[in-house]
């Protein structure tokens, strides 16, 4: 209950700031990178051969990852749906975010151990996904794209960084419940997940133990109190 009143205000908060949300920064260049080949652990029955194929279809001008394609699907009717619009081209470019596994030194060494990065690059959204993720869970994935959805300019703050693993920690919590089986596999994006699951519990689904994890983080200290759309939380 307490999950549902706060995924309820979260979405009519992001309703109302959807025309001045926010990337992390500005790309410089285009690295390309290899295509892995999703290992199919953690897909839910309904993905079959059949029903990939058909969905394929609707990504597209998303991805060509197909565990990215399963995660975004299961972000459908769930908390992350605004996120997977967003994705799609509900967005403040109007065009559909790119998202692709990548070697995250190449853009700058300092975000190597990164797990994604949003990025804009000219008009166009990117999502890049750290390629050691390559392998993890679909549910996994949904759950970290519900975050980087959310950057979608070149301003950043820590009540946007706040408010994104908030939302992030909200649809892990949701897929733990939907997939329960799925999501008992052993991925370092699984632990951070459970990590964020762990301090939005704590803070009675709240953001008070996550705000105060992003405001210790080291990756973030440069970042202003604040950015377009997001009030400090």
């Amino acid at each position: 209950m307490r999950l549902r009143k706060f995924t309820c205000l979260l979405l009519t908060m992001l309703l109302v700031i959807f025309y001045s949300t926010p990337v992390v920064c500005y790309a410089k260049k285009d690295e390309s990178t290899p295509n892995f080949t999703a290992s199919r652990i953690g897909y839910p029955k309904k993905f079959t051969d059949e029903y990939l194929q058909i969905i394929k279809k609707e990504y597209r001008k998303v991805t060509k990852e197909e565990n990215v394609i399963v995660a975004l699907d299961m972000m459908k009717d769930t908390n992350a749906d605004f996120s997977r619009s967003a994705i799609l081209g509900y967005n403040l470019t109007n065009k559909p975010v790119k998202i692709q596994f990548k070697d995250l030194s190449t853009i700058n060494e300092q975000y190597a151990a990164f797990d994604a990065l949003g990025w804009k690059k000219g008009s166009r959204l990117y999502i890049y996904i750290n390629n050691c993720h390559y392998d993890a869970p679909p549910a996994a994935l949904a759950a970290l794209l519900s975050h980087e959805a959310l950057h979608q300019d070149e301003y950043n703050s820590l009540a946007e960084e706040t408010y994104a693993w908030t939302m992030e920690a909200a649809v892990w919590c949701e897929m733990c419940e939907l997939y329960p089986n799925e999501i008992k596999i052993s991925h370092p994006l699984v632990t951070r997940e459970n990590t964020l699951k762990k301090l939005f519990i704590k803070g009675r689904y709240s953001n008070k133990y996550i705000k105060k994890s992003v405001h210790s983080n080291a990756g973030y200290q440069d970042l202003p109190q604040t950015s377009p759309g997001f009030e400090d939380l």
